[in-house]
């Protein structure tokens, strides 16, 4: 049955909101660097001066040598949290030759499979280990999917609220697993609801046409005569959909968020036993080793999910392992769109309407999820994704189909309360001012993100690329007219030399050889 929308824990009207106080959270934010002059994907190394893409701690790059990804401290205070993103993006700006970062989740002019770059991580075995992975990312689902970026959010209730629920609710078992036991809750209650993130966040309604070159039927229409940009006239997020990070050989994966176990043993099961289709892959077209092993998951996050359970890993231990040893620390919310109208893709607004989001879901009951459960869930998600400001849309619930608008009002106004307790908690009432952008935007589609991107669009008569670039080049220019402080900029200058320094220490080390790590590596799961 869907989750009812009624807060479980009379805790906060009796404690106090207090309980909510200290929320962890921080923020992955990826990003393409492209040619400044032409939109196109940069051919270019890693830029040396923001150091070393394996070791620096807060400038790394994901799938491609061009796309690069900013990665914040856990922080109590959103506030400080955009100011160290900002900080990382007036760095990089000022040590970006020609170039800039692209400011949307789908991607800029790409000429080809060929000319996305996959990421050099050195020659240290950890660093293999990272460039292989990523040659079977492209060998199994193809290069074009992985230039797709986003926004990974990080999240963690305090542990006092953790310990007073727990001993509220009669200290039963240990405060480890009834921690580990509310986060799946939230899991099951996200996967739910999460079209509603989708829908008021989405902001990837159109794909330049060089994304889906040569890729026969698609479902996408053409955006004006010349062609150069699709789109869905009602879509939110193609980046969520079958044109982003999805994978039909991983939809035979039954994973159950019910109990800790059982999640652990699907993910493990699934990196250790071989998936017949990928055993013909060896070397890619240039020599390297194709993949790490043939099974239906290199590594646990080759599984896609728009959410994930996450413990802070040890020094070579995998997720799966950390999550058994302690337990779920926090979760990453992986189905953020960059908002290309903001400067840093994100805000605070945004930031606190999943604060919101998420802390509801903790506090709401949340049934175990079944068959029938989940099918419901990825159809509505499939919806949203396609035709979620269709004014005709219809979401599924155990009790038949309900209209979008009637179903969005009943989540938010469950949120609502939720939002008075956080800016109880902060003494602010800014939770509830990203409340009424979202209730605006159920009520008005025209004033979701997704919605602006084809309106200004169609306004300027211009295709997606162009309007994406438009936007990129003006943060970029506002960044380098904003230079950091000289202290704060000889901080990043020193932490990219340590990274480099760090690497080749990584390089030296030759006690091990790199079949000699991998086993080590994959023993673990055993």
């Amino acid at each position: 049955m869907d989750a009812p929308l009624t807060a479980k824990h009379p805790l906060i009207s009796e404690v106090g909101s207090g309980l909510l106080a200290g929320i962890c959270r921080g923020v992955e934010k990826e990003g393409l660097r492209v040619d400044a002059a032409t939109g196109m994907l940069a051919q270019t190394p890693h830029p040396k001066a923001l150091g070393s893409a394996l070791t620096h701690p807060s400038i790394t790059t994901d799938y491609s040598e061009s796309l690069l990804e900013f990665i914040t401290p856990v922080a109590q205070d959103v506030e400080l949290t955009l100011h160290q993103l900002r900080g990382i993006h007036r760095f990089t700006a000022s040590q970006l030759q020609g170039e800039l970062l692209w400011g949307a989740s789908m991607p800029c002019i790409v000429a080809g499979e060929r000319s996305i770059p996959i990421a050099h991580y050195g020659s240290s075995n950890v660093g293999q280990m990272k460039r292989i992975y990523r040659n079977g990312l492209g060998v199994r689902y193809g290069r074009m999917m992985q230039a797709i970026a986003g926004i990974h959010y990080n999240f963690s209730m305090p542990e006092s609220f953790w310990q007073a629920a727990w001993e509220r609710d009669g200290s039963q078992g240990s405060l480890r697993d009834y921690q580990t036991a509310g986060y799946l809750g939230l899991i099951r209650n996200f996967f739910e609801r999460s079209w509603l993130l989708i829908y008021l966040l989405g902001a990837s309604p159109a794909v330049c046409a060089s994304f889906l070159s040569g890729q026969g039927k698609h479902p996408l229409l053409p955006f004006d005569a010349s062609e150069s940009s699709l789109y869905l006239p009602h879509a939110t997020s193609l980046r969520m959909g079958d044109l982003g990070y999805t994978s039909n050989a991983q939809a035979s994966l039954d994973v159950c968020y019910n109990n800790l176990d059982n999640y652990l043993a699907t993910l493990t099961e699934a990196i250790m036993t071989p998936h017949p289709e990928y055993s013909d892959y060896k070397l890619t077209d240039d020599g390297e080793q194709a993949q790490l092993n043939e099974a239906l998951l290199q590594i646990e996050n080759e599984f896609y999910s728009p959410i994930r359970p996450k413990r802070v890993a040890q020094s070579g231990e995998a997720p799966v392992v950390a999550l058994r040893r302690g337990g779920i620390e926090y979760i990453e919310v992986r189905c953020i769109d960059i908002n290309p109208f903001l400067p840093l893709g994100i805000d605070g607004d945004t930031m606190r309407l999943i604060d919101v989001f998420l802390v509801d879901a903790i506090l709401s009951e949340s049934p175990l999820c079944d068959e029938q459960g989940q099918r419901r869930n990825k159809e509505n998600l499939r919806r949203v994704v396609n035709e979620g400001r269709s004014p005709d849309l219809r979401l599924m619930t155990a009790e038949g189909e309900q209209p979008f608008t009637d179903r969005a009002m009943m989540l938010l106004d469950s949120m609502n309360r939720t939002a008075q307790w956080l800016d109880e908690a902060a003494g602010t009432e800014e939770h509830e001012q990203a409340m009424a952008i979202a209730y605006q935007r159920v009520a008005n589609p025209e004033t979701t993100p997704s919605a602006r991107v084809l309106a200004e669009m169609g306004d300027q008569g211009i295709p997606f690329w162009q309007l994406a670039l438009n936007y990129s080049r003006r943060w970029h220019n506002e960044f380098l007219a904003e230079p950091l402080q000289a202290s704060e900029f000889a901080e990043f200058q020193t932490a990219s030399a340590a990274s480099l320094r760090q690497q080749a220490l990584l390089e030296d080390d030759t006690s091990e050889s790199f079949a000699e790590y991998l086993q080590r590596f994959y023993s673990q799961y055993r």
